[in-house]
């Protein structure tokens, strides 16, 4: 089996995404971040998937973004909430975590290179998404040209890197039924940016408020438990 990498966060996108590269035959390794998060429930939420899942290794890297800030996920700024899809059309929020796949998806690329594996799966999406700059098409395309130029695999040509986002062009709808097709329990996964002590979901922030929608849109009840929706 070919070896691959996969980011995983412990949401409806990254989940999906693994169970796609297993689907397609991958031994795969599962890479999560503790970077500071405000939401740092999702790292619960991400081993426990990939134990269910049966990942071949799963590794979480310390990588503490505190320290630049920035972003309402990582410092003193308040997580937008109630906004609407034209609202999040217009700006990109300020969720954006300054560079963040760029940092997670080097880090991956250097796991990977040890591993002997030549593909990284991640689970960017360019449809039902909140304005991010490092979730499209020709931000996949930049890094994945980058892992191949600097990389000593790369330059030996020991193999040729690829970075897979197969959910890039999918409503977060279709997201979702790829996955209960696949087999996916979403009661193991997890959206929210601005959680309870406890972990519940506030149903209001642009990320609960998509993931409310992809499960309406897709005919599915939403297994996460809400503050309030």
């Amino acid at each position: 089996m070919k070896k691959a990498v996969i980011l995983l966060s412990g949401g409806v996108d990254s989940t999906t995404t693994l169970a796609v590269a297993q689907r397609d035959g991958f031994e795969c390794y599962a890479i999560s971040f503790d970077y500071g998060q405000r939401h740092r429930y999702e790292l619960q939420v991400s081993a426990a998937v990939a134990e269910r899942m049966s990942v071949k290794r799963h590794l979480t890297v310390p990588v503490d973004l505190r320290g630049i800030g920035g972003s309402a996920l990582t410092d003193d700024v308040e997580v937008p909430t109630d906004r609407n899809a034209e609202d999040m059309a217009e700006d990109i929020p300020a969720t954006y975590v300054p560079a963040r796949n760029t940092i997670f998806l080097s880090i991956a690329l250097g796991w990977a290179e040890v591993l002997g594996a030549f593909d990284i799966f991640f689970g960017a999406n360019a449809v039902d998404y909140s304005g991010y700059p490092d979730c499209r098409p020709e931000y996949i395309s930049a890094f994945e040209s980058l892992a191949n130029l600097a990389t000593k695999a790369g330059v030996e040509a020991a193999g040729q890197f690829r970075v897979h986002a197969p959910l890039l062009l999918l409503a977060k709808a279709d997201i979702i039924r790829t996955g209960v097709a696949l087999g996916v329990d979403y009661r193991n996964t997890y959206s929210c940016y601005a959680p309870a002590d406890d972990g519940a979901a506030c149903g209001r922030c642009d990320s609960c408020l998509l993931r409310l929608k992809g499960f309406e849109d897709a005919g599915i009840a939403d297994p996460t438990r809400y503050q309030s929706v």
